[in-house]
């Protein structure tokens, strides 16, 4: 089988630091590799992958001011549709974009939606060409063809095991409203926690007025972007991660990567978080910042062990690819028109 994994290139494919998407595709391609598929990346031109590695952009534009994204990532999408004939699949990772581009596609084409960003892009979804996955049944609109929901997988050997904890509680995304840092600074501060805060800041007025005044260095660390050693460090010490989210959240990889070192989840029961916290085993999954503040004081009667066994079954990379090669046998066997 002949797979064209379209990817973002807003970032290079692994990330450096923050790039959820590219670090789902990264790893979805280098799974199909050792299953035997013939995979093709179309990445940035600076990706280190197993794949054969095709593309246009010299670099991610979210590295580089001079690049104009909008312009790039079209130059991206042109270029991988124009060698579309040449696969048995194209599976898109990109946003809407590709889609109107899907009547040039002369393979199946499969999207993954990492989400939605507002109304304004469903008529590309429902008005393009392909077959859509999910990556969570809560994040599904209406009238799409969806063949399937696959949940994200993780690197689990970039996650080692931390048995035994700090007291310290962590929060990880991007310094956004939608992830709600201030009240995790709430949560933490009513707990009596130190909290650490790691993410890129992706609304500087939001951190200047809700997130850097609380910033101590004591009960309330920042880090910025971490590297995913690091990453796992962080996480792994931490007694919880707080995701005290304030939008409904289509997946969380940082959520998925705190269970599998073996920390434990609070989050708030928005989007996929009820499907993807398992209740008392993996985390807590709560409505207010009360009821956080009491979760905390639960996670230490959570089995660390059990979390991490848990998460790996659920959220490997291996079982990622899996699914997503029964998804590529149901559609490579349909009429393509």
């Amino acid at each position: 089988m002949r797979v064209a994994l379209l990817g973002p290139v807003a970032w290079r494919t692994p990330p450096y630091h923050y790039g959820p998407w590219e670090q789902v595709t990264g790893l979805l391609a280098e799974g199909l590799i050792t299953r035997g598929v013939d995979v093709t990346l179309f990445a940035t031109l600076d990706s280190i992958t197993s794949a054969d590695l095709d593309g246009v952009c010299p670099r991610g534009y979210a590295d580089d001011p001079s690049m104009d994204g909008r312009v790039w990532e079209a130059m991206h999408v042109s270029h991988a549709m124009a060698r579309s004939s040449q696969f048995d699949l194209v599976h898109s990772h990109l946003d809407w974009l590709p889609l109107a581009f899907a009547e040039h596609c002369r393979a199946p084409l499969l999207t993954t939606v990492h989400g939605f960003s507002g109304a304004g892009i469903l008529p590309a979804y429902t008005r393009a060409r392909s077959s859509y996955v999910s990556i969570s049944d809560a994040d599904r609109a209406a009238g799409l063809d969806y063949v399937a929901t696959v949940y994200h997988g993780v690197d689990l050997t970039g996650l080692p095991f931390t048995p035994d904890a700090g007291p310290g509680l962590v929060a990880f995304g991007r310094i956004h409203p939608d992830k709600g840092i201030h009240t995790a600074i709430e949560i933490a501060r009513l707990a009596g926690r130190p909290l650490t805060i790691c993410g890129i800041v992706q609304d500087e007025r939001y951190f200047a007025e809700q997130v850097a005044p609380h910033i101590d260095g004591d009960q309330v660390t920042f880090l910025g972007a971490v590297p995913p050693r690091r990453r796992a460090e962080i996480l792994g010490a931490s007694a919880a991660l707080l995701h005290p989210i304030a939008f409904d959240e289509p997946f969380g990889l940082s959520v998925v990567e705190s269970m599998v070192c073996g920390t434990p989840v609070v989050a708030f029961a928005r989007g996929s978080m009820p499907e993807v916290v398992d209740e008392g085993v993996t985390g807590f999954v709560v409505h207010t910042v009360e009821q956080a503040v009491d979760a905390v004081t639960r996670v230490s009667g959570l089995d660390r062990a059990g979390c991490r066994a848990r998460a790996r079954q659920r959220f490997g990379a291996d079982r990622m690819v899996t699914d997503y090669l029964a998804v590529y046998d149901d559609l490579t066997h349909r009429p393509h028109l």
